[in-house]
């Protein structure tokens, strides 16, 4: 049975989860706009993640007796000054979600939730991954600068990005444009 403190911060994480979705889908609508389609898929496949992560913890509170309650979504924005301020407003929430993961992890261990700390463990291995994509991005856009080929060749390196399993990419197709 999960505790109410816990099924209450678990609760709010699934919210913050699902608002990165909203921000990573208004992203991919940005690049789309700007007629970057490998741009708007990487941040579409992150979009997809952010769900599985929210209904990863969706599960943890129902399989251990808990309710789940959804609330409303924060509006992300929407406009960037470009592709480099993107993925620096990625890098910077990307290290917000991780401290609230780290935040989950101490009250786990607080109330002593055997089970809320290993279903964590995931999401602080994810972070990892989350936050080192992000930097790799932002700096890859700093070394190319203003080039135009750089920003196509980039465009084409993040449009090979597929979704991975149990991280589907999001079943309603955003905007190409």
């Amino acid at each position: 049975m999960i505790g109410k403190k816990m099924e209450a911060a678990i609760n709010e994480q699934i919210n913050a989860e699902l608002y990165s979705a909203y921000l990573y889908a208004s992203m991919a609508s940005y690049f789309a706009s700007k007629g970057l389609k490998g741009f708007a898929n990487w941040m579409k496949i992150q979009c997809g993640e952010e769900v599985a992560h929210a209904m990863r913890f969706y599960g943890h509170v129902l399989d251990r007796g808990g309710r789940v309650l959804m609330k409303a979504i924060k509006g992300p924005e929407t406009e960037w000054a470009s592709p480099l301020a993107v993925f620096e407003a990625v890098a910077v929430h990307e290290a917000k979600v991780t401290a609230l993961i780290n935040g989950l992890v101490k009250l786990a261990r607080k109330e002593e939730d055997e089970a809320a700390l290993a279903a964590l463990q995931w999401f602080v291995t994810e972070q990892i991954e989350e936050e080192a994509n992000a930097a790799d991005i932002v700096q890859k856009l700093k070394l190319m600068g203003d080039s135009p080929q750089g920003l196509f060749m980039m465009d084409a390196e993040l449009g090979a990005r597929t979704p991975t399993p149990g991280n589907p990419a999001p079943t309603v197709p955003l905007p190409a444009n």
